[in-house]
C-alpha cells in the first residue's frame, strides 16, 4: 500500500524552486510515496509543474493577515482546514524552519519532521515536530533541502546537480522576437536592483548582437521601470503576467538575466542559460543552480555589483555553450 508525504514550503517563489530537486529525489528513492505540497496561493503554478506531484494544496496566509477581521477569511480557513485534514500523512516535511510553516504542521494529520534548533531560521519551530534533523547551514538551499528529505525518508545523501524535474511550453505570446533575452530589473527590494542606467547599457549592447530585450513586471512600480528602460533602450515591455505565462516566456527565452529574485531562480530550474545578479546578498548560499553545466553563472557579490562587461561577457558565454 503506497504511503503519502505531505512537503510544507509555502514561500518564497525562490524557496520553492529550491524544493523541487528533493521531490525528484523522493521520487527516485520512494517511487510509491504519494506526495502532496501546501505553498501560498500565489506560487501553486510551481509545485505542479513537477510531475511526482500528486496534489497541491493553497494556503493564503500572505493575504488572509492583511483582512483577519473579515468572515470571508474565517470562512476561507475552514475550507483550508477542509483541504488539508482530507488524508492522513505518514510523513509531513517542513522543510521552511519557521513558525508559521510548523504551525501549519501542526493542522495537518500524521508524524511531524523538520529542522533541529541550529539549523532551523527560527529555532522555536523545531519545538513544534515530532522528529528533527540538524543540516548544517552553510550550505546552498538546494543541498540543504535535498539532505533533510533524504535524512527523513532514510535514503544516502544525493550528490551531484540537482533534477528539478519541471518543464514548460513555450510562450503563447505571438508578438515576441524570435531570439530574445528576459531582463528580470525587478527584486524583492531596491537595494538589490541593478541601477537603470546599467540595464540601457546592457540591452543596447545585446540589441548589437541581435537579441531582443523583454521586460516583465509585476507591481506598478516596477512598471515604471520597465517603461523607464525601454524608453532609451527600445526593449519590449510584456504585458501583465501571471506566474503560468511568464514561466512559458522563462521557458523559450535564448538567455535570463535577473537580480536576486524567485525567477531568476525559476529560470534555471527550467534549464534556461540564466545570469544572475548580486548585490547586497552573496551567491554562495542562495545563487542558481542549474541541472546541467554551464547553464548558469552568479555574478556579484554583497556589496560589490557586477559592472555592464562582465554581464555582457558572462550572457555571451552562456550562448555559445548553448
Amino acid at each position: 500500500m503506497f504511503k503519502r508525504l505531505l512537503i510544507v514550503k509555502t514561500s518564497s517563489l525562490g524557496d520553492v524552486v529550491h524544493m523541487l530537486p528533493a521531490v525528484s529525489d523522493i521520487r527516485q528513492a520512494h517511487p510509491e510515496l504519494m506526495i502532496d505540497w501546501l505553498v501560498e496561493e500565489n506560487f501553486t503554478a510551481i509545485p505542479a509543474l513537477h510531475p511526482g506531484v500528486h496534489r497541491v494544496i493553497p494556503v493564503a496566509l500572505r493575504r488572509w493577515r492583511r483582512t483577519l477581521l473579515q468572515l470571508r477569511v474565517w470562512r476561507e480557513f475552514a475550507e483550508f482546514q477542509t483541504a488539508l485534514g482530507r488524508d492522513r500523512y505518514d510523513y509531513i516535511l517542513d522543510s521552511q524552519g519557521l513558525l508559521k510553516s510548523a504551525w501549519l504542521c501542526r493542522l495537518a494529520r500524521g508524524t511531524r519532521y523538520g529542522l533541529d534548533r541550529a539549523s532551523a531560521r527560527e529555532p522555536l519551530a523545531a519545538g513544534w515536530y515530532d522528529a528533527t534533523f540538524r543540516v548544517p547551514r552553510d550550505q546552498h538551499a538546494v543541498d540543504r533541502n535535498r539532505e533533510l528529505a533524504a535524512c527523513v525518508l532514510g535514503y544516502p545523501v544525493p550528490v551531484g546537480l540537482p533534477d528539478y524535474g519541471i518543464g514548460a511550453s513555450v510562450s503563447p505570446l505571438p508578438e515576441l522576437p524570435a531570439d530574445y533575452v528576459v531582463c528580470l530589473h525587478g527584486a524583492s527590494r531596491v537595494s538589490k536592483c541593478w541601477p537603470r542606467e546599467h540595464w540601457v547599457a546592457l540591452i543596447q549592447a545585446l540589441a548589437g548582437e541581435n537579441l531582443i530585450a523583454v521586460l516583465p513586471w509585476g507591481s506598478p512600480a516596477e512598471r515604471m521601470t520597465a517603461e523607464a528602460i525601454s524608453s532609451v533602450s527600445g526593449a519590449m515591455v510584456l504585458p501583465k503576467l501571471n506566474i503560468n505565462e511568464l514561466t512559458g516566456v522563462l521557458a523559450s527565452a535564448r538567455v535570463v538575466v535577473g537580480m536576486d529574485t524567485g525567477l531568476s531562480h525559476l529560470a534555471a530550474a527550467l534549464g534556461r542559460p540564466t545570469v544572475a545578479l548580486y548585490l547586497e546578498t552573496s551567491p554562495q548560499l542562495t545563487g542558481v543552480i542549474s541541472s546541467a553545466f554551464g547553464h548558469t553563472i552568479n555574478l556579484g557579490d554583497k556589496g560589490l555589483p557586477p559592472a555592464v562587461p562582465e554581464v555582457l561577457e558572462a550572457v555571451r558565454c552562456l550562448r555559445i555553450s548553448e
